[in-house]
């Protein structure tokens, strides 16, 4: 689990960021599981959209991910999840390294 301070730092890092998934009426499926994992493996921190379009509610969206790719959501605003995962190869890991240290 993360610190206050961590959760914290994460969110300021994240305020910048632009959402790179987004989900629509089609709901979460494998297909983009392994692509939001994917990219929590390149950048360790994303933002995620729902669409208005989407039968899928914020909470349970993060509850899926959080149970099938082993995340941790940093901040739900909205429709508007951010998400974070340490990657497991060292020279992707630049956020997780000031996360260690804060």
């Amino acid at each position: 689990m993360l610190s206050t301070k961590q959760i914290k730092f994460l969110k300021k890092e994240a305020h910048h960021l632009k959402p790179i998934f987004q989900i629509g009426k089609g709901g979460v499926n494998e297909e983009m599981l392994v692509q939001i994992n994917q990219a929590l493996e390149k950048r360790e921190l994303i933002k995620i959209t729902l669409l208005q379009n989407t039968m899928e509610d914020t909470e349970h969206v993060a509850s899926i991910l959080t149970q099938q790719l082993h995340i941790i959501v940093v901040q739900i605003i909205g429709h508007t999840l951010v998400l974070y995962k340490q990657s497991s190869t060292p020279k992707y890991r630049h956020i997780s390294e000031k996360v260690k240290n804060i």
